[in-house]
């Protein structure tokens, strides 16, 4: 069965913030010290932060529902660009996870997909990402889903200063 690609609402948070950590976790864990994981994921990612995300009218939260259980979500946010964004009226996709258990079965190009609707739907032209520059997996899918890299940034996980790639594509048909 297909999850359901949704808009998040309030009643998402607490169940969202649990997603989103252990996605986080999964994805970055074995790859960062866990006092720096843990100080990161207790600042983005409880239910408290959630519900203030899922309440601001700059940021788009969807998640994948399977039956009652969240097993991706991905969340937009509007705003200033980074410099190397050069493409007009952006649009960040600020985070974008799946439970390990759906990686590979299309459900990433499914919400991706989704993602772009949403980014048009909000008036956006470019939309643009940080990716860690370590993550080769995530690197690939966004490359094969027609973005490019134009630059770098600093993330801070923890008191880690890593470096995210950016990666933009346009949002014309």
């Amino acid at each position: 069965m297909t999850p359901i690609i949704r808009r998040a609402t309030d009643a998402d948070a607490a169940n969202l913030a649990e997603l989103a950590a252990r996605t986080f976790r999964d994805t970055f864990g074995a790859d960062n010290r866990p006092e720096d994981l843990d100080m990161h994921v207790a600042t983005a990612y409880g239910t408290v932060q959630q519900a203030r995300e899922l309440a601001d009218p700059t940021i788009y939260t969807l998640v994948a529902d399977q039956a009652g259980t969240l097993v991706a979500f991905a969340q937009l946010r509007t705003g200033d660009a980074p410099d190397c964004v050069m493409g007009s009226a952006p649009i960040e996709l600020s985070r974008f996870y799946l439970a390990a258990e759906w990686h590979g079965r299309g459900l990433a190009q499914t919400l991706m997909d989704q993602v772009i609707d949403t980014a048009r739907g909000a008036g956006a032209a470019t939309l643009w990402l940080g990716v860690w520059e370590r993550n080769p997996r995530a690197i690939a899918f966004y490359r094969k889903a027609g973005y490019l890299d134009v630059g770098a940034h600093v993330f801070i996980v923890g008191t880690d200063p890593q470096t995210d790639r950016i990666l933009v594509r346009s949002l014309a048909p």
